[in-house]
């Protein structure tokens, strides 16, 4: 199969370049396929896909309120071009997108059809991007994850980072979701080149914990006794609101034989791999 990969250089686009082995993958760098360029749409149809996977996003939360118009550039309007890229050689398209669209005040785990109401910058751009691409293609598969870490800046990292930095951490406790390797879900993904399905289907790692309890269990299973103290989301002031719950529920990409093993399954094998 011939496949067309955005965002090479991010998280899932690192974990995903070894797990095409056997595919024809075309994987250009950012300046060689800026997504918030039209003229992507023409470096897709050269390469001629038969899948294109679109992983290159703005992540940075706080980030985008300080400059909403980067955020829709590369979020919204570059994903629509490339989905045009896509359409004009009848490739499918995979996209990945987040649990930001949601607000977080469902108390329950949110379901695909589950009303969005993002309440943020990020979230909204990320939102007019799927429906962008909808636009365009209706048969794009869009995946909503949340929580992801892989090769790069990551909030693994981060608190690894901390710890060797200070005896204390303050954490925030008040958000819950389901920490998810990038690992992982660029597995899912390559399983769902041979499914024919589209649509909007959520990739997470199961089980959930707040942040507090991820950043214990990071510590821990790196042999760490650091202090950390649990806050409040009020506590950390940052620009962005984030939902309060992120957890995901899974049952729709389960139903295609897909299942995602536990966070700290995950977790585990990305502390032994670094």
């Amino acid at each position: 199969m011939n496949v067309f990969l955005t965002g090479v250089s991010g998280q899932l686009g690192r974990a995903l370049v070894p797990r095409l082995v056997g595919h024809v993958v075309t994987a250009p760098s950012e300046s060689q396929a800026d997504v918030t360029s039209p003229s992507v749409v023409d470096v897709i149809a050269r390469a001629e896909p038969d899948v294109v996977i679109h992983a290159a996003a703005y992540t940075d939360v706080d980030g985008a309120e300080a400059h909403p118009d980067l955020a829709f550039a590369v979020n919204a309007r570059g994903s629509r071009h490339v989905a045009e890229g896509a359409a004009r050689v009848g490739a499918r398209l995979i996209a990945v997108s987040t649990d930001y669209v949601y607000d977080g005040a469902k108390p329950t785990p949110y379901r695909e059809d589950d009303a969005t109401a993002p309440l943020g910058v990020y979230g909204r751009s990320k939102l007019e991007g799927e429906r962008e691409m909808l636009k365009v293609l209706d048969g794009t598969l869009i995946l909503r994850t949340a929580w992801l870490y892989g090769r790069g800046k990551n909030f693994v990292e981060t608190i690894l980072r901390l710890a060797a930095e200070r005896d204390e951490l303050r954490v925030v406790d008040d958000q819950v979701g389901s920490p998810t390797s990038a690992s992982d879900l660029a597995s899912a993904i390559v399983s769902l080149l041979a499914i024919p399905c589209a649509g909007v289907y959520h990739a997470v790692n199961s089980g959930t914990c707040s942040w507090y309890v991820f950043a214990r269990e990071i510590l821990a299973l790196s042999g760490l006794e650091r202090r950390v103290v649990p806050i409040s989301s009020a506590e950390l002031k940052r620009p962005a609101p984030r939902p309060a719950n992120s957890v995901l529920d899974c049952s729709k990409l389960r139903s295609l034989g897909i299942t995602m093993r536990p966070w700290r399954e995950a977790l585990v094998d990305y502390l032994r791999a670094r």
